[in-house]
């Protein structure tokens, strides 16, 4: 399972019955309860966001993310909680004395067209304001507060939403109805107990809408608190909650969350009689990754190079660029072992037909991969070499890095173990002791002759990056710790030095 973070390219909070545009604030506040004017008697805030998922689109049009072999694309909005890392906040107040809030639900909406789900589509800016409020400041040159667009009443310098705040959270709205809260696209909801929770919208449906074509017009998506919230009168007492925004100076930027399944577990040497086994095919054109036309088909040849009765014709998958998978599942020939053949056919790039490719593997008994009897296996101790990124390398964030992985037996430098099930993990340091997590425990591409993982630097913030591995054997789980560190620089910095 590997990962794509696509990041946001516009942001704004909006204040009830307000012109105040915050799209710099590195914090997106939300609130709701009493209204610090006198003008309204209840205030509320609710977040504008939109993606950037150009590099998501190119990456599977590349076919490096692909929806092949039975591969949902699941996507995930993440956003951390300014009080996530500090207990002692709870209950507390923020230093504009509002009241941290719990026990809320936030929704997150899609921004409606201009009737609602028809007319057009309304385009919007971030603006370049600051502060949330305007504290009696005249001075014309003050940067940090701005009432320019977009904000409550207006997307644009000349041009209004089609109803104050984007919707009606009252439902009473006459004519527009279609932006009534209640006709809206509710993409998610997710409760907040304590309020210290981060983000963790499920935007799979809706992602994966806009990039098949069926969804269209989206111009970005509200994050709120429910109407039953929103118009709570009568408060003595202002409730708000917290949200690193895409102007912070932190490592917390918020981001969309792409999961893909592009694992790779090759049993070409390790193919056993009536097991689930897979086998693969690489394709590459002057040593680069090449998409064929289609998927080919695969026949299973015996020794004398006669197809097999039942294993032709096979349907094959793409994993990611390059590279096709066939599953031979429960393959028991009269002998065991004895040499077999893929023989892939079909094969065309940009058209033209290219030779049908046959490779070998050995099939194995099938209780080869087991070991049965009274003793059990021994625990083993790994050491870890790696070569596509060095140790303390400082990497540009335009290049992605294929990392091969040499497994040995520990203290030794010529004993490399060929069959292990081994896990990466990617994550950055705060401090001493605060690890941020970048990439889960995932495990590790084996091939018939290699063990690797691919490292995408493009979607990832500048910082020094940390890889601890994990080892799986006779119900023992081995974790090795900063096996491998380096830094994600940016361009301008490297040029610098």
């Amino acid at each position: 399972m590997s990962i794509y973070r696509s990041y946001f390219d516009k942001s704004d909070t909006i204040i009830y019955n307000s012109y105040t545009n915050t799209g710099r604030n590195p914090i997106v506040e939300l609130f709701y309860g009493r209204a610090n004017n006198s003008s309204a008697p209840i205030g509320y805030s609710r977040y504008l966001f939109s993606l950037d998922l150009t590099g998501l689109t190119q990456n599977i049009s590349q076919g490096y993310i692909s929806g092949g072999c039975n591969n949902t694309l699941t996507h995930t909005l993440r956003m951390t909680n300014t009080s996530f890392f500090d207990k002692e906040l709870l209950n507390d107040t923020t230093s504009q004395g509002r009241r941290r809030a719990t026990s809320f639900d936030l929704v997150l909406l899609r921004i409606p067209k201009y009737s609602g789900s028809t007319g057009i589509s309304q385009s919007w800016d971030s603006g370049v304001g600051y502060d949330y409020y305007d504290f009696g400041v005249t001075n014309l040159n003050d940067r940090s507060f701005s009432t320019r667009p977009s904000n409550w009443f207006e997307r644009t310098t000349i041009n209004d939403w089609s109803t104050p705040g984007i919707y009606d959270n009252t439902n009473s709205i006459t004519g527009l109805t279609g932006l009534r809260y209640s006709a809206l696209t509710v993409v998610d909801t997710q409760h907040f107990e304590y309020g210290d929770e981060n983000i963790e919208f499920n935007m799979t449906n809706e992602i994966n809408g806009i990039l098949n074509g069926s969804i269209t017009g989206v111009t970005g998506w509200i994050v709120a608190y429910y109407p039953q919230v929103e118009n709570i009168s009568g408060m003595s007492e202002n409730y708000s909650v917290g949200f690193f925004s895409p102007h912070t100076q932190t490592f917390y930027e918020p981001y969309l969350e792409t999961s893909y399944n592009d694992l790779i577990i090759d049993n070409r040497n390790d193919f056993h009689a009536g097991s689930n086994n897979n086998l693969y095919l690489f394709v590459h054109e002057y040593g680069n990754a090449v998409n064929l036309d289609s998927n080919p088909t695969v026949n299973i040849l015996d020794g004398n190079g006669d197809p097999v009765a039942g294993f032709t014709g096979l349907t094959t998958c793409r994993v990611t660029k390059g590279v096709y998978k066939v599953a031979v599942n429960n393959f028991i020939p009269s002998t065991i072992p004895c040499v077999f053949y893929d023989l892939w056919k079909g094969l065309y790039i940009n058209g033209v037909a290219i030779t049908d490719v046959e490779n070998e593997f050995v099939v194995l008994e099938r209780g080869g991969n087991y070991l049965i009897g009274t003793s059990t296996e021994t625990p083993k101790i790994y050491g870890f070499s790696f070569d596509g990124i060095k140790q303390n390398e400082k990497i540009l964030n335009t290049d992605i890095r294929k990392v091969n992985l040499t497994i040995k037996k520990a203290y030794s430098s010529r004993q490399i173990l060929d069959n292990v099930e081994a896990y990466y993990r990617i994550y950055v340091r705060e401090g001493a002791n605060t690890e941020v997590q970048v990439q889960d425990w995932t495990r590790v591409n084996k091939t018939s002759d290699s063990y690797y993982f691919m490292f995408d630097t493009t979607d990832k913030i500048p910082n020094e990056y940390f890889v601890d591995m994990k080892v799986v054997s006779d119900r023992n789980t081995d974790t090795y710790k900063r096996e491998l560190q380096f830094q994600i620089v940016n361009r301008k910095w490297l040029w610098k030095i």
